[in-house]
């Protein structure tokens, strides 16, 4: 049998966190070997898994391991990528609300080690992306496309990361650049609907972990695809899988349809 790759779970003990550690003990190739929070945190240097101690230490930690999960802040993701990169350890992360520049840092440090960067790890939210594409080709101009989520009140950026993917692929579907059709609010006198518009609306409140409906909307009929989500489970899940397929390939930023096997 081939040993396990060994974890670094990023926020160990944040919601996403305990997920993510739950996935890596289920996943037969995987265990968490490092669990790392912010300094201050209440509980660091408890045991929150066997032989694993809860750290602060960056550096310590991806000592420890093959590779790392992240789900947190920007900020926090890039001193840890970078670290990462420096130590040779790859890196799966569904943090969102990064700038173009510092989207443009992932990249480059994609040249160092292998990185899987996406804004959802759900297998489902990823076929819902290759079913609005294909929709988006095929209904056509005709069709004025509308993008509505809702996420919990703690969530930090808006839209989120996964409203913006199905924008994408709306724009992909239609041969547009998303930049030059994205419509983020709407108040006041705004005129008729510009025409190839791909709206995406947001909603924040309670404890949903995410919803995500795409409306094509055309004369008398409309199509809607939708995506609801009760647990965090399945996102820890696809990260997981994405953290056993990452390890040993060589630096790139991979796509994460390329876990999924999708088109």
């Amino acid at each position: 049998m081939a040993a396990e790759q060994r974890v670094m779970v990023v926020g160990a003990c944040g919601r996403m966190g305990v997920q993510v550690r739950e996935a890596v003990a289920q996943h037969p190739e995987l265990r968490v070997s490092a669990a790392l929070e912010r300094s201050g945190h209440p509980e660091l240097g408890r045991e929150i898994e066997p032989g694993v101690s809860l750290t602060d230490d960056l550096k310590s930690a991806l000592a420890s391991c093959d590779v790392v999960i992240d789900f947190s802040i920007p900020r926090s993701t890039l001193t840890n990528l970078r670290g990462a990169a420096e130590a040779g350890v790859a890196y799966v992360t569904g943090t969102t609300g990064f700038s173009d520049g510092e989207r443009a840092e992932i990249t480059s440090l994609s040249e160092k080690i292998p990185v899987i960067h996406a804004p959802n790890f759900s297998l489902a939210v990823n076929v819902l992306g290759w079913l609005t594409r294909e929709a988006s080709r095929r209904l056509g101009p005709d069709f004025d496309a509308e993008i509505f989520e809702i996420h919990h009140v703690a969530k930090r950026d808006a839209p989120s990361g996964t409203a913006l993917f199905l924008a994408e692929a709306v724009a992909e579907g239609r041969g547009q650049e998303l930049a030059d059709h994205l419509v983020l609010e709407r108040a006041g006198e705004i005129g008729p609907r510009p025409e190839g518009a791909i709206g995406v609306q947001t909603l924040r409140g309670g404890d949903n972990p995410g919803e995500h409906t795409i409306y094509f909307v055309g004369q008398g009929e409309r199509v809607e695809l939708a995506h609801r989500s009760s647990t965090r489970e399945h996102f820890a899940r696809g990260a997981a899988r994405a953290a056993a397929w990452l390890v040993g390939r060589p630096p790139a930023l991979y796509p994460i349809t390329q876990v999924f096997d999708l088109p």
